[in-house]
């Protein structure tokens, strides 16, 4: 199975692979080019907290050259999800996972016997954990969709060009074509 398309400036600069100048130029003219956009504003559909939380983001995004007005909604969705993700958690701290309940025996005839108490797990608290796992898992997606994480960055970004080696004489010669 092949791995993910490159584009072809990482290729060059990690020396992987050795392509004719007509492969490159090829491949650079069929890249996709997005246009970033410094004026990136958010969708009118967050509240204010996550339009500031957008703001802040996007702009570091839109800094070091990751972000372009495609990935608005994007932003949008993953706020919104870490922000159901927050409030399912906070709910879930303030419940217990086994909770006491009082059970009441009767006779045959219906008639109270004795009282007990009996320990259960807690149903809301495992449709919260639940629902908090899914959140989880959905807000790791778009993080790293966003390259809002270390490892998610380390393949978004392009390794810089080291400095440039002297010729030798043979391209000196005959050019780079060997």
């Amino acid at each position: 199975m092949a791995g993910q398309r490159r584009p072809v400036e990482l290729l060059l600069l990690t020396g992987k692979k050795n392509l004719t100048k007509k492969e490159i130029e090829e491949r650079k003219a069929s890249e996709v080019k997005v246009k970033s956009d410094k004026a990136i504003k958010p969708p009118s559909y967050l509240s204010q907290e996550l339009k500031k939380e957008f703001k802040k983001i996007a702009k570091e995004l839109v800094d070091i050259g990751i972000m372009s007005n495609l990935d608005v909604d994007a932003l949008a969705r993953y706020l919104q999800v870490q922000k159901q993700y927050l409030e399912v958690t906070e709910e879930l701290m303030n419940q217990k996972p086994v909770i006491t309940i009082e059970k009441e025996h009767t006779d045959e005839d219906g008639d109270f016997v004795e009282r007990e108490l009996i320990r259960v797990t807690n149903e809301t608290y495992n449709e919260l954990l639940i629902m908090q796992d899914k959140l989880f898992k959905n807000c790791r997606a778009a993080a790293s969709d966003l390259g809002l994480s270390i490892s998610s960055r380390c393949k978004l970004v392009v390794p810089k060009k080291d400095e440039e080696k002297p010729k030798s004489k043979e391209e000196t010669l005959f050019g780079d074509n060997l």
